[in-house]
């Protein structure tokens, strides 16, 4: 099994990863904060550039405290993700977390969906128009 498919614990965080489409969704459950928590994830990232997975979508239902070094990973690995084309997303925000991410005004930083599902459609909708764009340009 290779170490960026599995399921890891990491301190109190857990994160599981699956498929749906083209789209890799990271389940995270617990705490994402400073030390092993955030590298756990940083990994987990990485590993997808590596594999060329660009479309993930972080659902972060069962998060329960993101500190500023959890916040912090987030950014960075929104920005390493956009630098190879692709994108996070985020989905399975508690009212807890929208209050955290509206203080710190990272809601203009990442996309927020309400349900997976609409999460897939606009990766979707995006592939579809790089798609286009390199057939009109191409």
């Amino acid at each position: 099994m290779l170490p960026c498919r599995s399921v890891e614990q990491v301190i109190n965080l857990y994160i599981n990863q699956r498929r749906v489409e083209d789209v890799t969704i990271l389940d995270l459950k617990g705490r994402l904060r400073v030390g092993g928590n955030s590298l756990a994830l940083h990994k987990s990232i990485r590993c997808l550039i590596v594999e060329k997975k660009i479309l993930i979508l972080l659902n972060l239902a069962d998060v329960t405290h993101i500190d500023s070094c959890g916040l912090g990973e987030l950014v960075a690995s929104q920005v390493s993700v956009e630098n190879k084309g692709g994108q996070i997303k985020l989905v399975g925000f508690t009212d807890k977390l929208r209050e955290l991410f509206t203080v710190t005004r990272l809601l203009s930083v990442f996309d927020v969906y309400e349900s997976e599902a609409d999460a897939i459609q606009d990766f979707a909708d995006h592939v579809s128009k790089v798609e286009t764009l390199q057939l009109a340009f191409g």
